[in-house]
């Protein structure tokens, strides 16, 4: 039987033209929405609503079947108007519920709709939700588990015609007791494991976690560079139209290390660089190092009067930083949003059948980067087994 819950009536009360419903496993998310858009339909005829998916496999593993369901368990399905090659349902009233995955290029670029509600919406691109939301006229509702943050939060959280909501198990008085009983094992867990620390976070709660497969875990964020820290040295990735050019700089501190984000721009030349960092009080005999495939770039820079030294690359170089920068606990400043956002989506590659792979992503890595190039040069071993900070060596 269906049941009305805490789920439906939050997301009733939404109001926005773009409704983000950010929740965790068993919140009532698609068993929330789907029910709105079909009452939408029996009660305003004529109503065209797309729901979309990243794929048609997921689609029939998820929403048809609990829109079958939820049409079922109310009385309002006739197998007469399901039209399965198409999947499209008719209502009585003129009303259809139509039913394509986000790859489906032709769907994206087609008619106009009046609604649309994107499933799991994080895996699908921004480019896809942009061709959809544009043959929108009345009403978007996305949602998705909070595993890291994407575009959603990158490009409309906190625009003024975009509400967002939180639902969690607890919202949703339906729930199996199977799977409550499974989220509170795991809340147990999390007072012991980070990794089912991040599991309850994400999929218990339905608040933003990290990506699982992160590369580097072992980070917090802090307010503020504490003033006791201790100038380490300052890291640059060149970038130009397709990629910003980023500036960093470490700082230790109680035997961590301190992060900042000091530039992370698009179509910056080599002049505005140094003039920037002038700016930003970096002299001539600080420790500054650059991505050493362009020399040229790092010749400009200091005929402006810094000393900037190519990054030492060699085999394995990425796996050999990103080794040494686990070796530490981490500190990123808050307004470092860029370089946060980075750590929360730098992830370890995987083949075609979801194998992890030894090698990172080749994305998000404009901070990460930079932050290998400081490890390589000035956290990593010595021979004599000493490890060198700033200009000093502790053992």
């Amino acid at each position: 039987m269906f049941q009305t819950t805490t789920s439906i009536s939050k997301i009733i009360k939404l109001e926005a033209f773009v409704k983000g419903i950010q929740g965790g496993t068993s919140a009532g998310k698609t068993f929330g929405i789907i029910p709105i858009e079909v009452n939408h339909c029996c009660t305003f005829p004529n109503t065209e609503t797309s729901i979309v998916s990243e794929s048609f496999p997921h689609l029939k593993r998820g929403a048809i079947k609990d829109f079958k369901k939820i049409m079922k368990s109310t009385g309002r399905w006739f197998d007469s108007r399901w039209h399965k090659t198409d999947s499209i349902y008719t209502f009585g009233n003129g009303s259809t519920i139509e039913f394509f995955s986000a790859d489906n290029d032709s769907k994206l670029r087609g008619a106009r709709r009046d609604r649309l509600y994107i499933n799991e919406a994080n895996n699908i691109t921004f480019l896809a939700y942009t061709e959809l939301a544009s043959r929108t006229k009345q009403s978007i509702t996305l949602d998705w588990n909070p595993i890291n943050e994407f575009w959603f939060h990158e490009e409309l959280q906190g625009d003024a015609d975009v509400d967002m909501l939180i639902l969690s198990y607890l919202d949703n008085e339906a729930c199996p007791e199977s799977a409550k009983k499974f989220i509170l094992k795991a809340k147990e867990k999390a007072k012991t494991s980070s990794w089912w620390a991040n599991w309850y976070k994400v999929y218990g709660l339905g608040h933003l976690g990290r990506l699982e497969g992160v590369v580097l875990e072992n980070w917090k964020q802090v307010d503020k560079v504490p003033k006791e820290a201790e100038l380490i040295g300052y890291a640059i990735d060149f970038g130009f139209t397709n990629d910003p050019t980023t500036l960093i700089a470490c700082y230790k501190w109680n035997g961590k290390l301190v992060w900042k984000e000091l530039i992370y721009e698009k179509g910056l030349t080599n002049d505005q660089i140094a003039k920037r960092m002038k700016s930003l009080g970096i002299k001539k005999n600080d420790f500054v190092v650059a991505d050493s495939s362009e020399p040229k770039s790092i010749a400009e820079i200091n005929a402006y009067g810094f000393s900037v030294k190519g990054a030492e690359k060699g085999r394995d170089s990425i796996n050999f930083g990103i080794s040494v920068l686990q070796e530490h606990e981490m500190l990123v400043t808050s307004d470092s949003v860029n370089m946060i956002k980075e750590l929360r989506k730098y992830s370890w590659d995987k083949d075609k059948t979801g194998k992890r792979l030894n090698k990172p992503i080749d994305e998000f890595n404009h901070t990460i980067d930079p932050m290998r190039y400081i490890a390589q040069m000035k956290l990593s071993k010595k021979k004599s087994g000493k490890r060198k900070w700033g200009g000093s060596r502790i053992a």
